[in-house]
């Protein structure tokens, strides 16, 4: 109990706050030691500095309150220093172990049968009470293939990772901080008649892509960053704590322990994938408000790969013929799908989500399939039976045994969101001129604007699974083809696509493999 008091000291927050943020039900359970083959899929967004546009710094009000309807305790525990202070603390819905059959069944006994089934009946109630059963059926599509085709496409020979539910999440926390047309434009890119509207859509994929019962881990977490001296509008971070599961902090910006305080959060998070990435993120001495954004998914194939089977051949890049090594593995019913210009497979995690692998026919690329919206088309589309149960939703299919070879990767990209965000019509959060974080209610006279948007990311894909990391930082500164044959050979040896999709069937994460040794 010791470690857990040390974080708490030096910080001015009240004292059942600290209560909450050092106690252990504040701690994350340890991520178990995975049976076979293992799936780590991780993204970031942080939202960084809100800063003023002028650097005149407002006179002290009064230090932030804390409010008894935001949500209860720190969540995934770090041991903040004294320069951080926990103001409020989300809390993170606790949801039972999945009963794995190998755990409860081993003589297969009726007294053990009876304990699987109630083990398993309290994990279904735990997630029954988690998901909102929100039908997302076209109400995102437009967002998910403009900003995918914006981000992915024009890589050249390089290759590109993006996060559409993680843009999208921190989006919307954007737009409750701003105010007139700055949240117009993001409302309309995120496809939301209202601020209502997106609000409660944002809860609900929070909600119904969240998960962490051992089996699959799908852990989102948001926080703000707020500097110490300013009031903000207290409605506001409600609201954000509220739909949002957002922390929030205080400290004195421009320091290396507050930056530090930031980094670590990112880190407990994300399970460390991106230390390197945030050793680098910083807010400066003028920065009003940070915003924070994670994404940590992890699951095991369901089926893996046999590093025996893996051998050395040629991937076909842009830049040239490489030789590494690749994963073989068949699929003996396996579901082989097709388009006018590509053929997909699907690889499932155990127990929910899955990885799409997307091959653009010879003499297709990867970039056509994104301009024209037939990769996107195809990812979003319902892929069963249509509701008379007698034909497919997706017609291009069969089911058939794939002989699937596809190559281990380390792929990365880091690239700015500025100039592609103001393509797809969020212009007025960059310009001082016209911007409106009104709803923020910063103590401040001077305009506030977004400064810059990066997005970092890699996927590491291997026998064992994938592992994945990305962030983005955003700074606000002062101032048809023929059918297949049953047995198919599905060989990704030039670039193509891939996206995993979480227990919302929406794509959590999609990239372009140009170069799979990076």
């Amino acid at each position: 109990m010791n470690r857990y008091k040390k974080a708490n000291e030096g910080i001015h927050a009240p004292e059942h706050v600290k209560e909450r943020a050092a106690g252990p039900q504040g701690r994350r359970r340890g991520y178990p030691r995975w049976a076979g083959a293992v799936a780590a899929m991780l993204a970031v967004v942080l939202m960084g500095g809100i800063a003023l546009y002028s650097g005149n710094r407002p006179t002290v009000d009064r230090p932030i309150p804390y409010s008894e309807d935001g949500p209860g305790q720190w969540g995934r525990g770090v041991d903040l220093p004294a320069q951080a202070n926990a103001l409020s603390v989300a809390s993170y819905p606790e949801v039972h172990p999945f009963p794995r059959q190998d755990e409860y069944l081993r003589s297969y006994s009726d007294s053990e049968y009876e304990k699987y089934n109630a083990a398993y009946d309290v994990w279904q109630a735990d997630m029954e009470a988690l998901r909102t059963g929100m039908d997302y059926t076209g109400v995102m599509d437009g967002f998910l293939s403009r900003s995918a085709a914006q981000f992915l496409t024009d890589a050249g020979t390089e290759n590109r990772v993006y996060s559409p539910l993680n843009v999208y999440l921190a989006l919307s926390m954007v737009a409750e901080t701003a105010g007139d047309n700055s949240r117009a434009q993001i409302l309309d890119l995120l496809q939301a008649d209202s601020i209502e509207v997106l609000r409660e859509r944002a809860n609900g994929l929070w909600r119904d892509n969240y998960r962490d019962d051992g089996v699959v881990t799908a852990i989102l977490g948001n926080s703000l960053w707020l500097r110490d001296g300013m009031t903000y509008r207290q409605e506001t971070l409600d609201i954000l704590a509220k739909n949002y599961f957002a922390s929030s902090f205080s400290g004195k910006m421009g320091t290396e322990e507050y930056n530090q305080a930031l980094r670590d959060w990112i880190n407990e998070q994300t399970n460390g994938l991106l230390a390197e990435q945030a050793r680098g993120l910083e807010m400066d001495a003028d920065t009003v408000l940070a915003l924070a954004s994670t994404l940590y998914f992890k699951a095991a194939w369901s089926g893996g790969f046999q590093k025996e089977n893996t051998e050395t051949d040629t991937f076909h890049a842009l830049s040239g013929d490489v030789d590494g090594p690749f994963m073989r593995r068949i699929i003996e019913s396996g579901v082989y799908y097709w388009g006018e210009r590509f053929a997909a497979v699907e690889l499932r995690f155990q127990e929910g989500g899955s990885m799409w692998l997307i091959l653009p026919d010879e003499g297709d690329s990867v970039d056509d399939l994104l301009k024209s919206g037939e990769a996107m088309d195809f990812l979003l589309a319902d892929k069963g039976l249509t509701g008379d149960q007698q034909d497919y939703a997706w017609p291009d299919q069969k089911v058939a045994q794939i002989n699937l070879s596809m190559p281990k990767f380390d792929v990365s990209s880091d690239l700015s969101l500025v100039e592609g965000l103001k393509e797809l019509g969020v212009t007025d959060v960059f310009d001082p001129a016209v911007s409106n974080f009104d709803p923020l209610g910063a103590s401040t006279d001077d305009p506030l604007y977004v400064s810059q948007a990066q997005h970092a990311a890699r996927v590491k894909v291997d026998e064992e699974g994938c592992e994945a990391a990305a962030f983005t930082v955003v700074t606000m500164n002062p101032t048809s083809a023929a059918p297949p044959n049953d047995e198919v050979d599905f060989t990704l040896d030039r670039p193509f696509l891939f996206a995993v999709t979480g227990d919302s069937g929406l794509p959590l994460f999609t990239g372009v493999v140009n170069q799979p040794n990076g």
